[in-house]
């Protein structure tokens, strides 16, 4: 350790230096990545959105506590009317004399979330023998990912990014070992991201401060790689890999200055954004990447389009203090969360970050803003991915559920409100032209199988599967069947909250 520092985290103290050299020019990438995009015609200008709504906690919200030397790093998933934090810390005991993972939940961003618990630490003998940290965690398909950097020891150079993954966010099975990690045994539990090692820096902390997200059926994974050849001088810069499973086994393609190519044959030429420590989001209503970066003026947040071609906006800050990397508020897949009071045009940015040096960063506060000025419901594709899990009134005086890219009509409101936690009062023209798949009448009959599950049938004799609340919302009669016979109806879509 260097003043009871780990090595690995000297990344902060450039991280400090570079933020007051980017301030007041975060608007655009460095000019030593415009290459990047040669478009035949100049892209459009970056449109400027409005914020409001600045929020802040009034202290500090996650902690180890009193044992804990340091708190930052933090992941955030925002799923069932829960938050859930995970983030870096250490607990004495909890594994070997390293950093650890730590997790504790809350009903609000502010919490209180109680003091946090060790939920995964270093194993001797592996890459990550010592140190876990960095921590990002998605859900997708009812199995949680947790991507995180890993370290032998506290003077080991060249760390690497390993992924775990488990049934409930708490208890973890290293995973891992896949194509994308450079010469990395394919071990299970091994890295899945090992440093590129294509110059030669005085900054050798090498990959990691993994951040991940789910995006039409691709995971994407951001990090840092000091030894990348599109990094800065002091190894500044966030790499993109993508891959069609979670461990980055199948068809990893890394972003390059021509779009996405096989990883295997690209180098990691082309930053996303000039930072450490970074975290980012899909956000439906603004259909872009957003990255969440800290600068002298706080948290700013930098647009990129599907593709990486443009800065489809403006940045947008969230100021106040820090002292390490944001932690994005996200939904279980990585989406920006959807505001209840206007999710067409107005998204909901909060972070969760460390404030104070105590030595090292802690003290994790949370900050907001709001940002308006999107059009997520100009177009009827888009309008379906802002309100997912959302209810709107039809044009025919009925609700229409928007769940999984398909629209369910709902005769009665009640049961509309069973299946998903919003339902707005105003219709959103955009969705009115999208096919109805189906029609669920007040009093629809309703089948239950041998082991419980619930379906309601539709007006085409098709089951939608829902819970016990919604059933008895609609009033509709329930018979039990064999499960030859439950297997024999077509199932329509899962409206389960």
């Amino acid at each position: 350790m260097d003043n009871g520092i780990p090595s690995r985290r000297r990344l902060r103290a450039t991280a400090v230096v570079l933020a007051v050299l980017l301030a007041g020019c975060t608007d655009a990438v460095p000019e030593r990545h415009a290459s990047t995009v040669s478009p035949v015609t100049a892209p459009p200008v970056p449109v400027a959105l409005t914020t409001t709504g600045f929020r802040q906690s009034s202290g500090v919200v996650v902690s180890g506590g009193p044992s804990a030397p340091y708190d930052y790093g933090p992941t955030v998933l925002a799923e069932g009317g829960r938050y859930r934090v995970w983030w870096c810390s250490q607990l004495p005991g909890a594994g070997p004399a390293g950093d650890d993972v730590l997790h504790a939940e809350s009903d609000r961003p502010d919490g209180p979330f109680p003091d946090g618990v060790a939920v995964f630490s270093g194993r001797p003998g592996g890459f990550d023998g010592m140190h876990t940290c960095d921590p990002s965690v998605l859900r997708v398909g009812g199995r949680y990912y947790l991507y995180y950097t890993g370290a032998a020891g506290d003077h080991a150079h060249g760390n690497a990014i390993g992924v775990a993954s488990s049934a409930d966010g708490i208890n973890w099975q290293r995973a891992g070992g896949g194509s994308a990690a450079r010469g990395a045994s394919r071990e299970a539990g091994g890295p899945i991201v090992t440093a590129s090692h294509e110059v030669e820096r005085a900054n050798d902390y090498g990959a990691g401060q993994p951040s991940a997200l789910y995006l039409d059926g691709w995971f994407y994974l951001m990090f840092t790689d000091t030894t990348a050849s599109g990094a800065g001088w002091n190894g500044a810069g966030q790499f993109v890999l993508r891959a069609r499973d979670p461990e980055f086994t199948d068809d990893v393609q890394a972003l390059t200055a021509e779009g996405f190519r096989p990883a295997d044959r690209s180098r990691r030429s082309r930053s996303v954004v000039d930072a450490f420590s970074a975290d980012w989001m899909w956000v439906p209503a603004l259909d872009a990447f957003a990255i969440a970066h800290q600068t002298a003026e706080g948290t700013t947040i930098t647009f990129w389009d599907r593709d990486f071609t443009r800065h489809p906006y403006r940045p947008v800050v969230v100021p106040g203090p820090w002292q390490e990397g944001p932690g994005l508020v996200r939904g279980p897949e990585g989406r920006a969360p959807v505001s209840t009071s206007d999710p067409c045009g107005t998204v909901p940015i909060d972070v969760l970050r460390a404030t104070v040096l105590n030595p090292a960063p802690t003290g994790i506060r949370h900050f907001g803003i709001d940002v308006s000025g999107a059009a997520g419901c100009a177009r009827a594709d888009q309008a379906l991915a802002v309100l997912d899990g959302f209810g709107v009134p039809s044009p025919t005086r009925t609700v229409d559920v928007v769940r999984g890219g398909v629209k369910v009509r709902v005769e009665r409101r009640s049961v509309a409100e069973r299946i998903v936690p919003v339902v707005l009062d105003r219709r959103v023209s955009a969705v009115d032209g999208v096919p109805v798949a189906g029609t669920i009448r007040a009093q629809a009959p309703a089948l239950r199988a041998p082991n419980g599950d619930l379906g309601l049938l539709d007006d085409r004799g098709r089951l939608w599967m829902v819970g016990p609340a919604a059933v008895a919302a609609n009033e509709s009669p329930v018979t039990d069947v064999s499960q030859r016979d439950w297997d024999a109806r077509a199932v329509a879509g899962d409206l389960r909250p």
